[in-house]
C-alpha cells in the first residue's frame, strides 16, 4: 500500500511497460528494429524529396519497375511455366510501367494470365504518372506534403494558376486523379466487353480483354491481349472508336480533364494549358489523318481494298494512335515510307503534358511555334489567348526538344551497329520507345539482348527524362544579384 499525504493510494501500472516487461527480449528487440527501420526509410525520402524530388521520382520509379520484373521472371508469369530470360522480363517490365506497349515477346502467348494481370497492373501504375506516384509515395511514408512536394505535385498536374489550385488542394487532387482514371476505365470497359461478348466471345474472356483494353487505351500503353491485337477488327467501330476515345483522352492529361470536369466545354472557362492542348492536340490528329489518307489510300498492302469509310476510320485511328496510342490495324512495315516519317513526326510531339502520352508534349511544340512567330513579327512578347508566355517557360520548352532530339540521336547510333538494320527502321523503334508510343515495325523482337537493354533505357528515359528535366527547370529559379551586359552573338 502506497500512502500520499497519509490517505492510502492504489497504484495501477501502466499497461504499455507492463506489456513491454512481458515480451520476451528477441521480440522486443525486433519491434524496435522495426521501428527503427521505418524512421529510417521515412528520413530518406523526406530528405530526397526536400533535396531533389526529380531524383525521388526516379527512384520511386526504378525501384517499381525492379519489382515487376522480379515478378515477370517468374515461372508463373509465363505460359510455359518457365523463367523468362532476364531481358525479356526487364524489356516487358519498363514497356508496361512506362506505358509503352513495344514487346519482345507476345503477350497473348507467352505470358500466363498472372504474367498479363503483372502487365496489367504495372500499366495501372505507370499511368498514373511518375511525379504523382512519387507525390503518393512521400504522403504515404511521411503523411505529409512539404511546400516543395505541393509543388511538385502541382507541377505535374500542370500547376501555376492552372488547374490545380491551391497548395493545399494538391492531396485532394491527387485522390481526384486516380478516381477519374477509374471512371474513365470503367465506361471503356462497359463499352468494349458486351461487344466482345456479340462477336463470340466467352464472358470471361469478355470480361477481360475489356479491363485490359479499357486499361491499355486510357494509359496509351499498347498492350493488346489478342495474338493479333485490333487487325481483325479493324472494320468494327464498336471495337476501335471506344480504343480511339481512351487513347484520345489520355493523351490529353490530367490537367486538361480537371478543367473540363470543372468547367465543362465553355471555352471562356478554360486557362491557356487546356486551350494549348486541345488546339494543338486536334490540329495535329486532323493534319495526321488528312497526310495519311493522301500516302496511304492506294497501297494495296493497307487500305487500298477497303470502303471510303473505312479508309476514314483507319487514318484518324492511325494518327491518333501515334500520339503515344500504340495499337495499329495494318502491318506498320507495309506503310509508305513518307507515312513511315510522317509517324516519326507525330509520335515525337506526343501528347499532352502530365499525361499518359509520351513525346515532347504539344505544348511544347506550341510555345516554340508561337516564339517562331513572334521572332518573325519582331513581337518583343510571345503572347496567345491575351496571355504572356514567360521566358522561362521557352527555356524549358526548349530544353525538352534538345532533351528528345539528344536520346533519339543516341539511340539510333547505339542501334545502328547492334541490330544492322537501316535507319529508317532504327528510327521509327527508337523513337517509339523515346516516345512511349509502342508502334513497331518488328525490330525489338529481332533485337539481341543488348539491344533490348538499349530500348529499355530509351523507355525509362523518355518517360521519366522530359518530365523531370521540365519540373527541376521550372521549380529551379535562383535569385541574381547582377546582370551582365548583353551582347548578341550571330544567329543563323
Amino acid at each position: 500500500m502506497v500512502y500520499y499525504e497519509g490517505v492510502p493510494v492504489t497504484v495501477i501500472p501502466r499497461q504499455r511497460d507492463s506489456m513491454a516487461k512481458s515480451q520476451p527480449a528477441w521480440l522486443q528487440d525486433r519491434t524496435r528494429g522495426r521501428f527503427w527501420l521505418f524512421s529510417a526509410v521515412r528520413d530518406f525520402v523526406d530528405q530526397v524529396a526536400k533535396s531533389s524530388p526529380a531524383r525521388l521520382a526516379l527512384i520511386v520509379f526504378a525501384l517499381v519497375i525492379l519489382v515487376f520484373t522480379g515478378l515477370l521472371s517468374l515461372p508463373i508469369s509465363s505460359a510455359a511455366g518457365i523463367v523468362t530470360p532476364l531481358h525479356d522480363a526487364l524489356f516487358t517490365a519498363v514497356s508496361a510501367v512506362c506505358v509503352t506497349g513495344l514487346t519482345t515477346v507476345s503477350t497473348a502467348l507467352h505470358w500466363s494470365f498472372f504474367g498479363q494481370l503483372v502487365i496489367l497492373i504495372g500499366m495501372q501504375v505507370g499511368g498514373l504518372g511518375i511525379l504523382t506516384m512519387a507525390s503518393l509515395m512521400a504522403l504515404a511514408v511521411s503523411r505529409r506534403l512539404g511546400v516543395r512536394g505541393k509543388l511538385i505535385a502541382e507541377q505535374s498536374m500542370g500547376g501555376s494558376g492552372g488547374s490545380s489550385g491551391r497548395l493545399g488542394e494538391v492531396g485532394t487532387l491527387l485522390r481526384i486523379v486516380v478516381l477519374t482514371s477509374l471512371v474513365i476505365e470503367a465506361a471503356l470497359f462497359l463499352a468494349l466487353a458486351p461487344r466482345f461478348i456479340i462477336i463470340g466471345e466467352s464472358i470471361p474472356n469478355a470480361i477481360w480483354h475489356g479491363v485490359f483494353y479499357a486499361v491499355s487505351s486510357f494509359n496509351n500503353a499498347g498492350f493488346t491481349p489478342h495474338t493479333d491485337g485490333l487487325i481483325p477488327y479493324e472494320t468494327d467501330l464498336w471495337i476501335t472508336m471506344p480504343v480511339m476515345v481512351g487513347v484520345f483522352l489520355g493523351s490529353l492529361g490530367f490537367p486538361v480533364l480537371m478543367v473540363l470536369l470543372r468547367g465543362g466545354f465553355r471555352y471562356k472557362n478554360w486557362n491557356l494549358h487546356t486551350k494549348l492542348t486541345i488546339e494543338v492536340s486536334l490540329i495535329l490528329v486532323a493534319a495526321g489523318a488528312i497526310g495519311w489518307a493522301a500516302l496511304e489510300w492506294s497501297n494495296e498492302a493497307t487500305i487500298a481494298d477497303l470502303s471510303v469509310g473505312d479508309k476514314i476510320i483507319h487514318s484518324v485511328f492511325a494518327s491518333i494512335m501515334p500520339r503515344s496510342g500504340g495499337f495499329n490495324l495494318v502491318d506498320m512495315n507495309a506503310i509508305e515510307p513518307a507515312t513511315r516519317l510522317m509517324t516519326d513526326a507525330l509520335m515525337f510531339a506526343g501528347g499532352g503534358s502530365a499525361s499518359t502520352a509520351g513525346g515532347i508534349k504539344v505544348t511544347t511544340i506550341a510555345i516554340m511555334f508561337l516564339a517562331i512567330v513572334a521572332e518573325a513579327r519582331g513581337d518583343r512578347d510571345v503572347k496567345i489567348h491575351h496571355r504572356k508566355i514567360p521566358e522561362g517557360t521557352m527555356r524549358v520548352a526548349i530544353s525538352v526538344i534538345m532533351l528528345g532530339a539528344t536520346l533519339v540521336l543516341v539511340g539510333c547510333g547505339l542501334l545502328l551497329p547492334i541490330s544492322g538494320q537501316s535507319l529508317d527502321r532504327v528510327l521509327f523503334e527508337v523513337l517509339s520507345a523515346f516516345a512511349t508510343c509502342g508502334l513497331s515495325v518488328g525490330l525489338s523482337a529481332e533485337l539481341p539482348p543488348e539491344g533490348k537493354y538499349v530500348l529499355s533505357v530509351l523507355m525509362f528515359a523518355g518517360r521519366v527524362g522530359t518530365i523531370t528535366l521540365a519540373s527541376a527547370l521550372a521549380l529551379r529559379q535562383r535569385r541574381q544579384l547582377f546582370h551582365y551586359p548583353e551582347e548578341r552573338p550571330i544567329i543563323g
